[in-house]
């Protein structure tokens, strides 16, 4: 909720902020992307970002920048400054010990250890607080770890890739590629803000996936290497699979009991355990790990956004079960007929009112594609952050 009223001049400082916070987008896992920017009147002296986990936060980076000069300053941050120790200091205490006479936040930190007492000790310091400006557009740097927060659970993004008529591959299976170099590219950048990489076995077998993020590192050093997961019923993942060769962990779920019935499972989960860590789950109607557990054990891990790219049985399954905040989907323009295989395998709806509706975000053209971002219409807004 806004606590104004704003200037002209802060919600200019804010929206420098937001762009600040953008800069850690892919390198700042597990903790939120946050920028801040410190003025006096209406010059800046001082303005940083967080980089990455360990290292010094937004504010501290701005009020270094700042010096003396924050002494009676504004300082414009993107979330509320925390208020407990972690692997680094509380940035609240650091503004009252810089003297700042006024703060402005965008979103309130929904984390347990925070959730308003950084507000409380500005207060409680004689600082001026202000909260909610430009709340939705911080909001949206970091939807994982403001629900994650709230729910214990990441932020499920579902890239989905068609044909005009729906379409995902030729009857054959043969999906290579649809969509252009440019979409591709576009996805590589998804992936790297995303904590983990989550697939299924039948993608797993028929297209071999690496599920690595192929992009040059940021200036500010490398990037943390996203999780890949795999949900794995049976233990069929090849040990030689292209997913272990690009280094980084990799989790593979399972519903086969951790000790197995029989020698083969147990022979196959020690050599699949070579490469990556294997963890029994309990299974849903179909035998296949069940998908809110599933959430909730890589919550528990600290991952923020889930980027899922996954054949028409898995995607479908996060669908129906409303379980997808997000969808990126790449339309591209060629047609494949009825014979070739469908976006989505769910259970038939036979009502129109039970079709699951979407609010379209953007849509915007990626080379010879395009890329609709759509989220649920669980409300006017969609799904709320």
């Amino acid at each position: 909720m806004t606590s104004g009223p704003f200037t002209e001049f802060d919600r200019t400082a804010m929206a420098r902020a937001v762009v600040l916070a953008g800069k850690g987008l892919t390198t700042t896992h597990p903790n939120p992307r946050v920028g801040c920017v410190i003025a006096r009147g209406e010059r800046i002296v001082g303005e940083g970002w967080h980089e990455r986990a360990g290292e010094p936060h937004a504010e501290i980076h701005a009020l270094r920048a700042a010096g003396p000069q924050a002494a009676g300053a504004t300082a414009y941050v993107t979330l509320e400054p925390c208020s407990h120790h972690g692997r680094t200091p509380p940035c609240a205490d650091a503004l009252v010990a810089a003297h700042v006479g006024r703060v402005v936040f965008a979103v309130a930190d929904p984390n347990p250890r925070v959730n308003g007492r950084g507000a409380q000790i500005l207060r409680n310091a004689g600082i001026q607080v202000a909260s909610g400006l430009l709340e939705r557009e911080a909001a949206e740097l970091n939807p994982g770890f403001l629900k994650r927060m709230r729910t214990g659970r990441p932020w499920v993004r579902l890239k989905l890739a068609m044909s005009l008529d729906g379409r995902t591959a030729l009857a054959n299976g043969a999906s290579h590629w649809i969509t252009g170099e440019a979409a591709r590219e576009d996805v590589q950048h998804w992936r790297a803000r995303s904590s983990a990489i989550l697939t299924g076995i039948g993608t797993m077998l028929s297209d071999d996936p690496r599920l690595d993020v192929r992009l040059p590192e940021p200036p500010s050093g490398p990037r943390p290497k996203p999780l890949r997961v795999v949900l794995d019923s049976r233990l069929r993942t090849p040990p030689d699979a292209r997913i272990f060769s690009t280094g980084g962990a990799v989790l593979i779920l399972t519903s086969e009991p951790a000790a197995g019935r029989d020698g083969d499972v147990d022979l196959k989960r020690r050599r699949l355990m070579e490469h990556a860590a294997v963890e029994a789950m309990g299974a849903d109607g179909s035998g296949r790990p069940r998908l809110p557990d599933v959430l909730d054990r890589l919550g528990r891990q600290e991952v923020n956004e889930l980027w899922v790219e996954a054949g028409a049985t898995l995607a479908g399954a996060f669908l129906q079960q409303s379980l997808a905040d997000e969808l990126l989907l790449y339309v591209a323009p060629k047609l494949l007929g009825p014979q070739a295989r469908p976006l989505l395998d769910w259970e038939e709806i036979r009502d129109l009112r039970q079709a699951p509706g979407f609010v379209l975000l953007e849509v915007g053209r990626i080379g010879a594609d395009l890329r609709l971002r759509l989220r649920p219409d669980h409300d006017e807004g969609g799904t709320a952050l």
